[in-house]
């Protein structure tokens, strides 16, 4: 393993700005850089790099991070392939942590098995182009099969002689140990030491991972000998795991990741004909049912996954069965079938690059849609067999994450199968509920807020008068009314004038919390002068406030503030990032921002470095160009910093009476219920004074 030194120093050293600027063009703006976008194709820049502050963000398609993010996002670097590019980069030593035998041994074991998987690429590769009698067999299949010298390179394929041991010889001539050759499935070592090659007389299929390392292979054979499978893999290993890799990964990644979309086909031949084409963001499952660990391997490059199936019908009903894995990683899934007796390779060697494009443009459907059309030429007018139909359909839509999504499904299904959307929703639901309960209950997310009891924080004010003095029944339900006006209008976005509320469809709790956490992370260690008011007495013995003016720091003070009033972020990736200011602000007095865009945990680092890079947008508009000044918050952090925390206060004051007014109809806790809706309405009033707004 790397070392945290050696990580660290990477960190330190690589100027985003230089690593970045090997793959896009940068443009100085103010501070910071602006460039095209490299993930999507644009004509304007909507890419930003921040040198000041280690991070970029492209807001086309909301990736951001460092530059080890950017590596693996660009380049799909692993993590630790990123960090030895750059410590090669920037002539860094790279340190290993110690480690014990057995984990060494584990190490040196893997990096052996990619050693020789490599060797044997190579071998097959230049075998089949360098060896005359080769030529007529292997490269003659390829040929044969349309391919031209570009993609035997670019897939490297090649053909492993038909010989009991050639290839066996010639690796441990050159120094390969027989454990690796064996550990990999290129050898066969059987009792008695007697050993072969396992793909004598195939040609190759070298399969890659994401970051371009040989895993295993796949080997056709070239005979009719029916007792001998027709393809052949490397066995499971401790590199090659065939549910966890799709053929032509790394070839593809680029344009998956840039066209925003994959093509999913059957086998080798058909990626390579359709690479050759000019389908370029093209993978295969190799021939096996896909698995959740290959869906989740093509969602790190886009969540749009295209499915061609061949046109034989009823091998077309066997795979759509299984798809709904797709729809439940949360995937948007569309399917192209070819003519029947076509296949992707096939149907691409008869088809010009535009002509492919057009056809796969034109003939893609949404699953969905074509999973209802294919299965009711199943049922025609059985209604025994339409009602399966009626809950297989169902049965996918209730795999989908996205409740919206469902809705819309649900709904053309309706259309589609002449059947009330109402029944449709109601099985729906059954699903749904079942699903529910076979899955553990998850932790109650009401949020919680105690009001403090020191003198500069909010208080509900206490009512005084007692209880004869409540409100008649006419009044009560006034008040009710107004109530629910007011706490709906935070759910839903919609409020009074004056009041600074969410737009429609925006959680107002969550717009809160990352406001405070976008204070935190930008402004954090300036230092500013805060007033806080003092109850005293004058030498009457009358009660009077006093302004105290202090000095803090921003983090500091809210800190404190949060603290004083035991308020917990109910977003739980806020809280998470929360947690790390609070510990570094406890810790070290100072907050280092750099730590959390660097952060192990990849969902904090991004969400660090949006918050802190929408905060630069405003540089791609280029407004001072316009003569257009933009106010700077540094001006103005004592309001801000005290506005930010009487907000959250105030949402949570509102969503706490939304609470207290559904107990209010039980008879037993009414009047208590009742007294507190009327403190923190008043304690309410009391925020909206001090944020100067019209209640």
């Amino acid at each position: 393993m790397i070392s945290r030194e050696t990580i660290d120093r990477v960190f330190e050293t690589a100027r985003v700005e230089e690593v970045i600027g090997e793959f896009v063009t940068l443009k100085k703006s103010g501070s910071s850089y602006k460039g095209l976008s490299p993930f999507v194709d644009e004509k304007s820049p909507s890419f930003m790099v921040s040198p000041v502050k280690g991070i970029w963000k492209d807001f086309s398609t909301g990736k951001g991070g460092n530059a080890i993010s950017f590596l693996m996002e660009h380049e799909h670097y692993s993590y630790p392939e990123a960090i030895r590019y750059l410590a090669n980069k920037y002539n860094i030593i790279i340190e290993e942590t110690e480690q014990s035998d057995e984990q060494k041994e584990a190490a040196d074991e893997r990096e052996s098995m990619y050693l020789v998987s490599k060797y044997a690429q190579d071998y097959f590769h230049k075998t089949m182009l360098n060896t005359q009698k080769v030529k007529a067999i292997g490269l003659s299949y390829f040929k044969e099969r349309g391919f031209t010298n570009e993609m035997i390179e670019t897939f490297q394929l090649g053909y492993c002689l038909d010989e009991w041991t050639a290839f066996t010889d010639s690796a441990l001539k050159d120094g390969y140990d027989l454990q690796y050759l064996e550990s990999t499935g290129l050898t066969i070592v059987k009792e008695g030491g007697k050993q072969f090659d396992r793909f004598k007389g195939r040609v190759m299929f070298p399969i890659h991972s994401m970051s371009g390392r040989v895993l295993g292979f796949g080997g056709r054979i070239l005979t009719n000998d029916k007792k001998a499978a027709k393809y052949l893999n490397s066995p499971e290993s401790e590199i090659y795991h065939k549910s966890k890799i799709l053929y032509g990964i790394y070839q593809a990644k680029k344009t998956i990741s840039k066209e925003d979309n994959c093509y999913l086909v059957e086998g080798y031949t058909d990626v390579i004909s359709m690479y050759q084409s000019g389908i370029t963001n093209v993978v295969a499952s190799s021939g096996t049912a896909l698995t959740p660990d290959q869906i989740r391997l093509v969602k790190r490059l886009t969540p749009n996954m295209t499915v061609l199936f061949d046109g034989d019908a009823a091998g077309l009903r066997a795979s759509v069965r299984g798809i709904d894995l797709i729809l439940e990683q949360g995937m948007n899934v569309k399917v192209v079938t070819f003519p029947d007796g076509d296949d992707p390779d096939s149907f691409a060697k008869k088809k010009t690059t535009a002509e492919l494009k057009e056809y796969l443009e034109n003939n893609q459907q949404d699953f969905i849609s074509f999973k209802v059309s294919l299965l009711l030429e199943e049922a025609q007018n059985d209604p025994i067999k339409k009602a399966g139909l009626i809950r297989d359909i169902v049965m996918s839509i209730s795999k989908i994450p996205d409740s919206i999504k469902q809705e819309v499904y649900i709904q053309e299904c309706s259309r589609m199968m002449e059947i009330s959307e109402t029944v449709l929703f109601n099985e729906l639901a059954q699903m749904l509920d079942k699903q529910a309960r076979d899955t553990e209950r998850k932790p109650s997310t009401t949020p919680r807020m105690t009001i403090a009891s020191s003198s500069n924080r909010a208080k509900p004010v206490q009512n005084t008068s007692s209880g004869n003095d409540m409100p008649d029944d006419a009044a009560f339900q006034e008040m009710m009314m107004s109530q629910e006006s007011s706490t709906n209008a935070v759910q839903s976005g919609k409020s009074k004038p004056g009041a600074l509320l969410a737009p429609k469809g925006i959680n107002t709790l969550d717009l809160y919390e990352r406001e405070i956490i976008q204070i935190l992370l930008l402004y954090g260690n300036h230092e500013v002068n805060f007033i806080d008011w003092i109850e005293d007495h004058d030498s009457r013995g009358k009660v009077v406030m006093v302004k105290e003016e202090y000095t803090n720091t921003v983090a500091h003070e809210l800190y404190l503030q949060l603290q004083d009033d035991e308020i917990e972020f109910t977003n739980p990736l806020f809280l998470k990032i929360y947690k790390e200011i609070s510990y570094q602000i406890n810790q070290q007095e100072k907050l280092a921002v750099e730590r959390l865009t660097s952060h192990e945990d990849s969902e904090i680092a991004s969400e660090v470095t949006n918050i802190l890079m929408d905060d630069e947008r405003y540089i791609l508009s280029d407004w001072a160009s316009k003569e257009i000044e933009v106010a700077q918050k540094t001006d103005v952090l004592q309001k801000l910093v005290q506005d930010a925390i009487l907000n959250l206060r105030r949402v949570l004051i509102e969503l706490k009476v939304k609470e207290l007014m559904q107990e209010v109809a039980d008879e037993e806790k009414r009047v208590e219920a009742l007294q507190d809706v009327m403190n923190y309405t008043q304690l309410k009033t009391l925020l909206f004074d001090k944020l100067h707004r019209v209640l």
